[in-house]
């Protein structure tokens, strides 16, 4: 499975290609198959996300995306030395950052 990442250009936030739109929840990621570096460059052309890149993920029984690498695991789930920074899909306010 291909997915996209990038980031978001008002907010920094990673953000993960879903067919449609972007998502900051790394399980909405949809497989972009071949496809990858065309939507990539399209949407970093369109200026809704910023050095989007292919990466290579499975999906567990679940239905959980795991990207392949660390470097994009850690990505996905934020900071590893403090906890409780880390993103939690499950949480309905994820994202709704205070800046």
């Amino acid at each position: 499975m291909n997915i996209l990442t990038g980031n978001d250009l008002a907010t920094g936030d990673v953000i993960w290609w879903t067919g449609q739109g972007w998502s900051i929840h790394v399980n909405d990621a949809a497989d972009v198959g071949d496809k990858g570096l065309e939507v990539a460059q399209a949407e970093v052309a369109a200026r809704r996300a910023n050095e989007a890149y292919v990466i290579e993920a499975t999906k567990d029984a679940d239905g959980n995306v795991r990207p392949a690498h660390i470097k994009d695991r850690i990505r996905a789930l934020g900071p590893t030395v403090r906890l409780d920074l880390s993103l939690k899909p499950a949480d309905p306010t994820a994202g709704n950052w205070v800046i």
